[in-house]
């Protein structure tokens, strides 16, 4: 369970430590070339689009199996930070508070 809030809506929660995680996926060579011509002539970079969106979503599903593996119910206050492109790939960090629900 993953919630942007720094507070649980329903429960009393335990906070647990720091989770954070670095995602990176790389670029296919050939669509970049083509995302960087469309650069030039201007248009939607689909390619980066799909790519950013997968990368976050990658990073998501870590954090959430890594507070499963620690024990945790979850992560509270998940947070996105900028996805950024690098070159040949994209690089996204994500990070919040494990958490365990009191009984």
């Amino acid at each position: 369970m993953l919630i942007a809030l720094d507070s649980h809506p329903t429960a009393r929660i335990e906070l647990g430590e720091l989770l954070t995680v670095v995602h990176v996926r790389a670029a296919n060579v050939v669509k970049d070339i083509r995302e960087n011509i469309r650069n030039l002539v201007g248009g939607r970079m689909t390619h980066y689009e799909a790519l950013i969106r997968e990368a976050v979503d990658g990073a998501l599903s870590e954090l959430d199996a890594q507070a499963r593996a620690k024990g945790y119910d979850g992560v509270i206050g998940v947070k996105i930070a900028n996805p950024v492109v690098v070159e040949g790939g994209v690089e996204v960090v994500v990070y919040g508070n494990a958490f365990r629900v009191l009984a």
